[in-house]
């Protein structure tokens, strides 16, 4: 069993702009929410807890950690999506110059990259990847909404257009049998 964790809410500047790989922190109210989590996800006695490396993951990985007594991994392969160019800009300004364009992500899932970066289906790839690559136990993965969207989405054999509803709000957490991650219908 792994638990799938969204980070929590990010600084308040940040809110309605695009920030994929961007290495932002939490807002306050992220903050404490993540100390509320960190006590709560502990409890559940992780064999391993396993992170982005993006600081607003490490935070609450790093505190679940320390909590349960647990060494944390960083992983770049559960990092949020690269969003290229669009990276730290409004998604009101993204849409006012690309128009429809946004909709490539769950229209053209194997060739249309955001602002010049990764592909929706190159996503998916590299959070199945990362899912398999887990060790095997309790695991706790502190992650970001498009990899949680694309394993879920890629396990209920959806497609693309789909994913975006699985999106976990920040903070949630998704509880996930190891053995139905990624299979490819």
């Amino acid at each position: 069993m792994i638990l799938l964790v969204r980070h929590t809410a990010v600084a308040l500047a940040w809110r309605g702009r695009c920030y994929g790989r961007s290495d932002i922190g939490l807002s306050r109210a992220g903050a404490a929410e993540a100390r509320r989590l960190m006590r709560e996800l502990a409890a559940w006695r992780p064999d391993h807890i396993v992170h982005s490396g993006l600081r607003r993951a490490g935070i609450l990985a790093e505190g679940i950690g320390k909590a349960a007594g647990v060494a944390t991994i960083a992983d770049p392969h559960w990092a949020e999506r690269d969003f290229g160019s669009w990276e730290g800009r409004g998604w009101t300004a993204i849409y006012r110059d690309t128009g429809d364009a946004m909709d490539g992500m769950i229209d053209a899932p194997d060739s249309f990259r955001p602002g010049g970066g990764e592909t929706t289906s190159e996503l998916a790839d590299r959070a199945c990847a990362a899912a398999a690559a887990l060790p095997a136990g309790r695991t706790i993965v502190v992650t970001h909404g498009g990899p949680i969207a694309a394993l879920r989405g890629t396990a209920a054999g959806l497609p693309p257009r789909e994913w975006l509803a699985l999106v976990p709000q920040p903070g949630q957490v998704v509880a996930f049998d190891v053995n139905t991650l990624c299979r490819r219908p």
